[in-house]
């Protein structure tokens, strides 16, 4: 019988493989102060390097690329050690990706929902 986690645990993300919380995604169809661009996915994202919380805002043009999950349900973003190890066995949504020099992601599905992972050179 699988063990059910009580309300004072860790997830096992973070418990068990180390996982650290990185950021919340929220898509949005309202334009937010201070939107960057980002051309190749054709989205705009917002509040990130601001937020004391780690919340950022992502809104779509129509024709993005973007996973439609990613474009509708808020997603939770992991820093992780190792991309390819944390991808083995998972529903994978959004391949590996360099969105900028020394960084790695990835997106899963859990449950329904997006999951993005980021690994950083070092």
């Amino acid at each position: 019988m699988k063990k059910l986690r009580l309300d004072h645990e860790l997830p096992r993300s973070t418990e068990k493989w180390g996982w650290r919380f990185h950021h919340l995604g929220i898509p949005t169809t309202s334009k937010r102060p201070d939107e960057k661009y980002i051309p190749h996915l054709k989205m705009y994202v917002s509040g990130f390097e601001t937020s004391p919380y780690g919340v950022e805002w992502m809104r779509f043009e129509t024709d993005s690329p973007v996973n439609e999950l990613i474009q509708s349900v808020p997603h939770i973003a992991f820093m992780v050690e190792d991309l390819d190890e944390a991808l083995e066995g998972k529903e994978v949504i959004s391949s590996p990706d360099k969105p900028s020099k020394g960084v790695r992601v990835a997106m899963i599905k859990h449950n329904g929902a997006p999951v993005e992972l980021i690994a950083f050179e070092k």
